[in-house]
């Protein structure tokens, strides 16, 4: 299993979950039959499967009560953006470090 760690601003650990999701799978296998306990045991095998296996996990999560955070509030105004525009810091990354126009 492949896992990817997002590295977010201030050096955060933004995939860090406040709970242990190592063993949904088995949690799971009481609550589904068929197909959906024969996925839960082999793992998906074409993208309509993974599609099917995140709706399964995403009830796991409610099941026990889990939530995703929240995620950061990554707006700003035009007022601050017409600021950053003028300010030196802008100007500098605009300059052609060939000297051109």
């Amino acid at each position: 299993m492949v896992v990817f760690m997002l590295i977010g601003k201030g050096g955060r650990d933004m995939n860090k979950k406040p709970y242990d999701d190592s063993n949904w799978r088995e949690e799971s296998l009481p609550y589904h039959t068929g197909r959906q306990e024969e996925l839960l045991r082999n793992g998906p095998k074409s993208l309509s499967q993974s599609w099917l296996m995140q709706a399964m996990y995403n009830k796991w999560k409610k099941r026990n009560g889990y939530k995703d955070p929240e995620p950061p509030d990554c707006q700003s105004s035009l007022k601050e953006f017409f600021a950053r525009q003028d300010s030196k810091e802008y100007s500098d990354e605009l300059e052609d470090p060939f000297g051109g126009h």
